[in-house]
This record gives C-alpha cells, sequence and structure tokens, in this order.
C-alpha cells in the first residue's frame, strides 16, 4: 500500500504504523540540485512532520555561514510517499521538505520555496504553471568494488527491444518501483545512445513535478544498483553519441483550461502562447547556466547531437530551442529543449516559468517559427534569419546570466550569489586541469 493522494499527519502516522514503517527520511535540495535527506526513527514521526526538525545548513552547500547553521525542516505532507519494500529491510517512508529558519521563516536559500515563489507570481496573474519533462539517463556497468565504469551494458538504439536492450528489465523495475510511489508513467523505452533510457510520467503543477523529478533519479539510482549497474544523469558521459536532456513541457491553465490553446489562431496558439514562447527565447542564454549547470553540459549543446543550439522556435522541427508539439486542446503546449538531467529542477523550472510570464507581461513577439532544419543552416542564412545561439561554455552562460535582471529577481540574492559563485568555481577548476585531449595531442608533438 501507499499514499497515491495527498495525506496529513495524523493519516501518515498511521499509515506508518499499519506498513511497519520504521524509518522516515526528511528529503530536501541543496542549491545546486543534490538531493540531501536527514532520517529519524519512528519515535520521532510525529516531531518530524511537525516540522521540528533542526539539521546543519552549515554543512549544505550555498545554505548558510557557520555562526547561522541551525535550519528546521518543514515536510510537505502530500509528497509523503512510501520507498518499495526491500525483502529483509526495514520498511523507510519519505516526505519532501521545504527549509526554514529557526523562527519558523521561510529561509531565502530554498530551492523549493523559491519554485513556489515562481509559482505563486503565475498564480497572481490568474495562470497555473503545469509542466511535465522527459528525462533522460544512461546505465552503465560497475566494476567489482562498485566503481561506475563507462562500459554500456547494451549496444541498442532508439525503442530497440530485449535481448539488444539489455536494461530493458532494469528499466521495468524502475517502472514498477515509480507506480508503487503514485506515478502515472506515460511511456518507457530505449534512447538513441547505447545504455540511454528515458521514461516519462504524467505533467503536473511546477512543484509535484520538481518533485517527482528529484523521486525519479533516487528510484533510477536506487534501482540500478540491484542490477549492478550505475546510473548517471551526467548530461554527455560519451564521446561521439547524443547526450542525455530534460526535455520540459510547459503550459499555462487558467480557470481548468489550458491558455495556450486559441482554435480560431492560424497554428491553434493563442497570443500567451506565442508570448510565453517570446519570453523563454529572450531570456533563453540568460537561463542555461541554470537549467545547463554543468561544464558538461555545453558537451551536449553542440551541432549534431538532436540537442538544440539556436535560440528560435519551431511548430514541429526538433532542432530549435523551443518546439510546439502537434497536439491542441488541452494539450497544447511549448517544449524547452535545451535543459539537461543535472539541473536542479526547483531552480531550472522558476526561471522557466519567470521568463515565459515576462513574456506574456512583456507582449514579447517570438517571430515567425522557422521549420527548416537549422542544422543544416549555412552562417549566412542563420544571420539573415537573426538567429541566435546559446552559450558554448558554462563561462559564457554564467556572464549572460549576469546581464538578466530576471534571473537575480527570480532567484532571489541568496541563491543568486551562492550559485553564480559556485559555477564561476568550476569552471576556473576545469579551465586550469590538464585534460587527457592535451596531452594526448600536445605530449609528444612539443
Amino acid at each position: 500500500m501507499n499514499a497515491g493522494g495527498a495525506l496529513n499527519r495524523d493519516e501518515i502516522l498511521r499509515l506508518c504504523k499499519q506498513e511497519r514503517v520504521r524509518f522516515l527520511r526528511l528529503q530536501f535540495a541543496d542549491i545546486l540540485g543534490t538531493s540531501k535527506s536527514v532520517e529519524v526513527p519512528e519515535s520521532q514521526f510525529g516531531k518530524a512532520l511537525d516540522g521540528e526538525i533542526l539539521f546543519d545548513g552549515s554543512s549544505i552547500e550555498g545554505f548558510t555561514r557557520i555562526e547561522e547553521s541551525d535550519m528546521l525542516l518543514r515536510p510537505d505532507a502530500a509528497s509523503f510517499r512510501l520507498l518499495p519494500a526491500d525483502d529483509g529491510k526495514d520498511r523507510v517512508g519519505r516526505v519532501i521538505c521545504d527549509i526554514a529558519l529557526p523562527d519558523g521563516s521561510p529561509f531565502s536559500g530554498c530551492p523549493r520555496t523559491t519554485l513556489k515563489r515562481a509559482a505563486g507570481a503565475a498564480q497572481a496573474k490568474g495562470f497555473t504553471p503545469m509542466l511535465g519533462t522527459e528525462a533522460e539517463f544512461f546505465l552503465f556497468e560497475r566494476e567489482r568494488d562498485g566503481t561506475p565504469t563507462i562500459r554500456t551494458h547494451d549496444r541498442a538504439a532508439y525503442f530497440d527491444l530485449a535481448p539488444i536492450d539489455r536494461g530493458e528489465a532494469c528499466r521495468r523495475r524502475i517502472v514498477d518501483d515509480l507506480e508503487a510511489m503514485g506515478f502515472e508513467v506515460e511511456a518507457a523505452h530505449h534512447e538513441v545512445s547505447p545504455g540511454q533510457h528515458e521514461i516519462d510520467f504524467k505533467y503536473d503543477e511546477a512543484v509535484a513535478t520538481a518533485d517527482k523529478i528529484a523521486t525519479f533519479k533516487l528510484v533510477v539510482r536506487r534501482v540500478a544498483v540491484q542490477y549492478d549497474l550505475h546510473a548517471t544523469f551526467m548530461p554527455k558521459p560519451l564521446n561521439g553519441v547524443n547526450g542525455s536532456g530534460m526535455h520540459t513541457h510547459q503550459s499555462l491553465f487558467q480557470n481548468g483550461r489550458n491558455s495556450f490553446h486559441d482554435p480560431k489562431a492560424e497554428l491553434g496558439l493563442s497570443q500567451t502562447a506565442l508570448h510565453y514562447i517570446g519570453g523563454l527565447l529572450a531570456h533563453a542564454k540568460g537561463m542555461c547556466a541554470v537549467t545547463n549547470p554543468l561544464v558538461n553540459s555545453y558537451k551536449r549543446l553542440v551541432p549534431g547531437y538532436e540537442a538544440p543550439t539556436n535560440v528560435v522556435w519551431s511548430e514541429r522541427n526538433r532542432s530549435p530551442l523551443v518546439r510546439v508539439p502537434e497536439r491542441r486542446g488541452s494539450g497544447t503546449r511549448v517544449e524547452l529543449r535545451s535543459p539537461d538531467p543535472s539541473c536542479n529542477p526547483y531552480l531550472a523550472f522558476a526561471v522557466m516559468i519567470a521568463a515565459g510570464l515576462d513574456g506574456v507581461a512583456s507582449r514579447t513577439d517570438p517571430g515567425p517559427p522557422i521549420n527548416k532544419n537549422i542544422f543544416a543552416m549555412s552562417q549566412r542564412e542563420k544571420r539573415r534569419l537573426r538567429i541566435d545561439e546559446l552559450p558554448s561554455d558554462l563561462r559564457e552562460a554564467v556572464r549572460q546570466m549576469k546581464k538578466d535582471p530576471l534571473m537575480r529577481q527570480t532567484l532571489g540574492d541568496h541563491i543568486y550569489d551562492h550559485f553564480v559563485a559556485a559555477k564561476q568555481a568550476s569552471w576556473d577548476e576545469y579551465s586550469a586541469t590538464v585534460h587527457p585531449w592535451e596531452l594526448e595531442r600536445y605530449l609528444a608533438r612539443y
């Protein structure tokens, strides 16, 4: 049995007793998107669900200074789930938390609170943002001591079946565990690259979808280990093949109706949808460091591997940054194709929503859709069509982020400053490191 819907405090306690839950995991995310947790025994469940568990925030990336370290974990009862049972092991419950200061006030460095604020800004304008993702990942073999390798467990390609797709059993187990935790899984399949997979689940409101991504990553990694595999959401772990993206589908609902659909418009897209697209394009470069936060992210965002590099939109073409899938009516949506699964979903969704809403408020014109294959265009044709490009590396992405005031406004000073500092430090360390590529080409020649 699991919690398929939202439970209150007392219902959670009753369910935990009924299912003999021994531990409760209080899960949250740091600024860089890494999932953290504090686990409490059964005797502390009531205290934990009342938001009275303190932890040392000074030990968490980008949270607080040592002299102001105490933080409170405020659980969201709606996020409670039972982790799938492992034979012979104690049952474990999981609840996702917001971070608060000791006086109970919201902590400005909490990514989940930041997304709530962005979604709240949309609600204030009468909109409910709805998001769905396509998060890709790789499954690699492990050494006997558990060390991950980059040896793939198969040589399959897009939509291949077993026995070529040797990850099928692992993927099915992931789906089983996700469904046991309340997910509505829509599809699961092998992706383009060897060892690469995708599992899609139904769209939801912004915070709920971000929570699902955090849960999804937990389940994928957990099941992979049970199959003696290593799951990675690193954007580009292998040379010469497609990397992993996290295409994000977005729409705005108003009074239960999809505001992106207009059956009388030429493309079936409302002015709200077009202006939202305009906002995504206008802020694409500024939010790239958030949606693609690693040095490695920009090894994926290169021409030739189905990842977008051009800041344009299309009705159906998959080469631009923003695509509009053909479905209309309640399913009308726009798909931002640049994000990758290494991003912090709470922060990434926050800046996407803010960018789209800014486009709606400013009535930003996205320009005409580009339905030609942009990858096949010459530079001259791109210039003629005024096609801009995404940053080519993390350093440039951080520069563009600094140029876009909406990023600081959306993230708040605390998260913005710590995030920028962390990304700059990553780039500085990377640029000062001697890499195998350099040794292969220069050591014997010079």
